[in-house]
């Protein structure tokens, strides 16, 4: 908005030239979206507190849990809420992937909120049903899928890391790849949302990373020097995820461990669902893999705990998923766990930049 309102008035005032680069807008992207949420966040709370909109726990998670219950939840409308106005005011609004992203960003907020809405009551403390959430975020990653299709000169190469020749051709394949990977990183983010700061940190390292990979692909000279796959217009998407980082960082203030307010599955399916959209977008869709590692090992604990339990008729093979929980019960501290697990996806996003040279 900012840009189409002041970058065309810089012949007049040079000043506003600045307006033109991305990495200013970007910077100022994240400062929005943090502030916002900082600032806010104690009348948001105080607002949650006075609805009674509290953390439901299940009866068989771990037992230290009992006294999270009631903690204020759905500050994903709050992470959201910065975002969506940071996004608004600081990105080119005449870019289509920024409202694709946006698009996929709120449909699973609004599938989170209602999954949320309905915990909340003593009736449905289980939220909705696992296939309905399915089968939403599928038809959503579809719409996404069917607009790559349909928008410009649409590559189905796939982007390996490390290997800059190997580039197979999944033609019409593509878009079932692109349902699996913003489905799967929805859900992936919302099991890891599990411990107080555990899903943030990974979300902030992770949009920082892909913030990285949205300039440089976006641009010709760079994108064609590190031989990656040049996506016209995508560079405006790196204002999106500044926006996510600031917000993740102002939101962590207050989700840090002992929380004061918990993102909700309103927070953690969209951001997942954005994320896995960035990757489409911007063909580094297997980087998803190395980039949102963490979200990866908590996402294949469930999966393998659950086909292990049916195959073997009540075997485990960890002490309870996800993964965060195993370790939760084998004693580590809370905070323990949280902070580990920020550092794996520190060094994850590391290696996923790294990619860039080593190929």
């Amino acid at each position: 908005m900012l840009y189409e309102l002041l970058f065309p008035l810089h012949t007049l005032h040079p000043v506003l030239n600045v307006f033109r680069y991305i990495t200013f807008r970007t910077i100022y992207a994240i400062i929005t979206a943090l502030l916002i949420v900082f600032f806010m966040g104690p009348w948001f709370i105080d607002k949650m507190t006075r609805l009674r909109i509290g953390q439901y726990i299940r009866e068989e998670g771990p037992t230290s849990h009992k006294p999270k219950e009631g903690t204020p939840t759905m500050g994903g409308v709050l992470i959201l809420f910065s975002v969506l106005v940071s996004t608004l005011l600081w990105a080119r609004l005449t870019n289509p992937y920024i409202w694709v992203v946006l698009f996929v960003t709120l449909i699973c907020a609004a599938i989170g909120f209602a999954d949320d809405y309905r915990k909340l009551t003593r009736r449905h403390n289980k939220g909705l049903r696992g296939k309905t959430k399915l089968i939403a975020q599928c038809l959503i990653s579809l719409a996404v899928a069917l607009f790559l299709y349909f928008y410009g000169d649409f590559d189905s190469r796939l982007t390996v890391p490390f290997f800059k020749d190997i580039n197979p051709n999944l033609g019409l394949g593509y878009a079932l790849l692109t349902i699996f990977i913003i489905t799967g990183s929805s859900n992936a983010v919302n099991l890891t949302d599990g411990l107080d700061g555990l899903a943030i940190g990974p979300i902030i390292v992770a949009f920082g990373t892909y913030l990285v990979f949205c300039y440089l692909v976006g641009h010709t000279v760079i994108a064609q020097y590190l031989q990656i796959t040049y996506v016209p217009a995508a560079g405006e998407l790196t204002v999106f995820c500044g926006a996510v980082v600031g917000a993740g960082i102002g939101f962590l203030w207050y989700n840090t461990y002992p929380a004061q307010l918990f993102m909700g599955d309103t927070g953690s399916l969209s951001l997942g669902g954005a994320l896995g959209t960035i990757a489409v977008l911007i063909k580094q869709e297997i980087l998803l893999v190395i980039v949102g590692g963490i979200f990866v090992l908590e996402a294949l604990s469930v999966i393998f705990q659950v086909g292990f339990f049916k195959l073997t008729h009540g075997r485990r093979i960890f002490r309870m998923a996800p993964l965060h929980h195993h370790f939760e019960l084998k004693g580590w501290s809370e905070p323990k766990v949280i902070v580990r697990f920020w550092i794996i996806a520190f060094i994850l996003g590391l290696i996923g930049i790294s990619t860039l040279k080593l190929r």
